[in-house]
């Protein structure tokens, strides 16, 4: 039985084309500050920005970015040369989170309380059989409350926080992936060779196709062979779960991720033959450009002594990391994993991501014991990852010193607004825009991890793992409000 997973319903208008990097601030403010204040600007900005762009380009995205690139804490006041007889400029404006600061320097959140706040919801029935919890304050790693932090469960999804973070920290959030076609020396051989980026689209074909036909110049009236390269991985294509409308076929060229409908996120049917269906569509986008095609694809290797011709580049992937966490998408999370692997020297199929994946984890000094990062989108109920893994990967994206790491918070879907969070949070438990979380859902499990802000304006970072849960829905609604809980729980300690 196919196992269900999370289908988030918005649609933001640019959800990861225009991406642009957080920098770090090193002139003695935190950058967590940034990450903490772009949840509370989750109230402020204009609620319709924020859903009908999504947390890329505008709202929450957009104020992150300004923020992390603000040079005075008190607003701008150079106002440019001011010409004779112009009006006195209007003075600047005070910052928005001017009080964050002097609040969260010297107000740390109280575990005593965190705990009283979270006791009566912890134990809830319908979270399940087996609960498991960590709390810590982002800036400082210190853990704030703990319920078999360090106790490996099912983490369904959530783990796509590992996954993202080892490929960020491995290739870095400017990276992109390939693809790529090669003409062979004779002229009369194409070969398409994958790269392995599953966003691979029509538009992206189509351009690779005009490229190669002006590469052919007056020799494309004579037909050509085409063949497609897929060696860029190894290993079984299937997932351990096996035929699933959830991921398609792990391969190193597919279109649109192999769905066979115009989704872009969510369960659908899936190509059975992914590289193929690409290297067909590429046929005839040859032909459409007036290149004559000789015959039916075949997969190939390209012949010694080919060129390349044309190149397509993925989008960056701190915007692919952004999008796998916002629509918890599995293809994408995949192919990380797997670009991941390739970085480290491994072998580019699930066991050499495995091995890549946790590799990187344990670089970034994350307590690993007892972790088995079995795939890179928590499809594989056979994964496990500890809530102190979680929370701990959290800390590290939040640090002043690792900005690379970034994309893992501002990709995390927004309460009330944003991937799959946007149906949640919409009955008044806690504070939309306040909560930032992946989630996770697969049969009997639940889970959700990511950051609030607490009352005092810190950041802490969270991590819930559920299992033996017999009711979706209401576990989901436990969770949120245990994540809600930490939004109002806690106070200034004496």
């Amino acid at each position: 039985m196919a196992e269900p997973v999370e289908e988030p319903s918005n649609r933001p208008s640019d959800p990861w084309g225009r991406i642009k990097n957080l920098k770090s601030k090193r002139n003695g403010s935190n950058t967590w500050q940034v990450v903490a204040g772009s949840a509370v600007l989750g109230l402020v900005v204009a609620t319709g920005a924020v859903l009908a762009a999504g947390p890329w380009d505008n709202g929450q995205r957009k104020a992150e970015r300004q923020l992390a690139a603000a040079e005075h804490p008190t607003g701008g006041v150079h106002h440019g040369r001011r010409l004779p007889g112009a009006p006195e400029p209007a003075p600047s404006a005070p910052a928005v989170l001017g009080a964050l600061d002097t609040v969260t320097r010297s107000a740390p959140q109280d575990p005593a309380s965190l705990r009283t706040a979270l006791a009566p919801l912890i134990g809830a029935p319908e979270l399940g059989t087996r609960v498991a919890a960590s709390v810590v304050d982002a800036a400082t790693g210190e853990q704030l409350y703990g319920r078999g932090a360090a106790t490996p469960m099912t983490p369904a999804s959530t783990v796509k926080i590992a996954t993202a973070t080892a490929a960020l920290s491995a290739l870095g959030p400017d990276h992109r992936i390939a693809t790529t076609v090669r003409l062979s020396e004779d002229g009369r051989t194409l070969t398409l060779v994958g790269g392995g980026d599953p966003t691979l689209d029509t538009a992206a074909l189509r351009s690779l196709a005009t490229a190669a036909a002006k590469a052919l110049g007056e020799d494309g009236d004579d037909p050509v062979r085409l063949a497609y390269d897929t060696s860029r991985y190894t290993g079984p294509v299937r997932h351990p779960i096996g035929k699933n409308p959830n991921i398609a076929p792990v391969t190193a060229l597919m279109v649109d991720e192999g769905r066979l409908d115009d989704s872009d996120r969510g369960p659908a049917d899936r190509s059975e033959d992914p590289a193929g269906d690409a290297a067909r569509a590429f046929a005839a986008e040859l032909t459409a450009a007036g290149v004559a095609v000789g015959g039916e694809p075949r997969a190939a290797r390209p012949a010694a002594g080919s060129r390349t011709v044309a190149t397509h580049h993925s989008a960056p992937l701190s915007a692919l990391v952004e999008r796998t966490l916002t629509n918890s998408d599995n293809d994408i999370a995949e192919a990380l994993a797997r670009q991941t692997a390739i970085a480290k020297g491994e072998s580019a199929d699930f066991a050499g991501a495995r091995r890549a994946v946790t590799t990187e984890l344990k670089k970034l000094q994350v307590p690993t014991a007892g972790a088995r990062l079995a795939d890179g989108s928590g499809l594989d109920r056979e994964g496990r990852v500890t809530p102190a893994l979680l929370t701990t990967l959290l800390a590290r994206a939040a640090d002043p010193e690792r900005p690379g790491l970034r994309p893992v918070l501002t990709g995390l879907p927004v309460a009330g607004f944003t991937g799959t969070l946007s149906t949640r949070y919409q009955d008044g438990t806690g504070t939309p825009g306040l909560i930032r979380a992946k989630t996770g859902t697969l049969t009997g499990v639940n889970s959700l991890a990511g950051t609030v802000v607490d009352p005092q304006g810190r950041l802490l970072a969270f991590a819930f793992l559920a299992s033996g849960s017999t009711a979706p829905a209401d576990a989901e609604a436990s969770l949120d409000a245990l994540a809600a809980a930490l939004t109002g729980a806690g106070g200034a300690a004496g």
